[in-house]
């Protein structure tokens, strides 16, 4: 089947995009730059794409692609407003705008379905302070996967929301608590598993259901 994750030139995107392929998958992996070029602010970037894969169904839409350019900042002098636009328009305007432009391509696919990477720190139970911006674009992803869930699940189409697990990367740091392998296999495991039965959940890269 094929499978599209955007934001796939680096760390769990990559992993997970090379994981999904060694299991015989058909994987389109999208970066700014590439043999499949995605700018997911741009809506004519997501247009090109949409028209070059025109006609072709895509079984798995993972919406990967993300930032995190707040790690650190001062409440009293940083979180500057151009900082909240960019990042929200990556981590949650970014999926908007990759789901509308595929959904011709998913409803063609014989068991369509779009995973959301998310983050625990999107839950209102991890809420230890800072890093204003990336919490509340990734809550608003959550947001955004459920609401899409609701409408999306007469037309078949199964929707799943995902914590990928604190991960070893250039986002998560040196100190995080899994490889890019470990939560590639998990991720993978949770598009296989994702079904109109459990559309709109918020689990676990390791499957564990997790809290709003």
């Amino acid at each position: 089947m094929t499978i599209l994750i955007t934001g796939a030139n680096r760390g769990i995107g990559a992993a997970l995009a090379a994981e999904l392929a060694g299991q015989g998958h058909n994987v389109i992996g999208t970066a700014r730059s590439g043999d499949w070029p995605l700018e997911v602010t741009d809506p004519a970037s997501h247009a090109a794409l949409a028209q070059r894969l025109a006609g072709k169904p895509v079984e798995v839409l993972v919406c990967n692609a993300g930032v995190y350019a707040d790690k650190g900042q001062s409440l009293e002098t940083g979180y500057p407003a151009q900082m909240w636009a960019d990042t929200f328009a990556v981590n949650v305007t970014g999926v908007f705008l990759a789901v509308q432009a595929l959904l011709p391509n998913l409803r063609a696919a014989r068991r369509p379905r779009i995973a959301i990477i998310s983050s625990q720190m999107a839950s209102d139970t991890k809420a230890p302070g800072g890093s204003y911006i990336y919490r509340a674009s990734k809550a608003a992803a959550l947001n955004l996967g459920r609401n899409l869930a609701a409408d999306l699940k007469p037309q078949g189409i199964a929707v799943g929301i995902y914590h990928p697990g604190w991960v070893r990367t250039d986002m998560g740091g040196s100190s995080a608590d899994i490889g890019t392998n470990e939560a590639a296999k998990g991720l993978a495991q949770r598009l296989d598993d994702l079904s109109l039965a459990i559309t709109g959940c918020f689990q676990t890269w390791d499957g564990r259901d997790h809290p709003y």
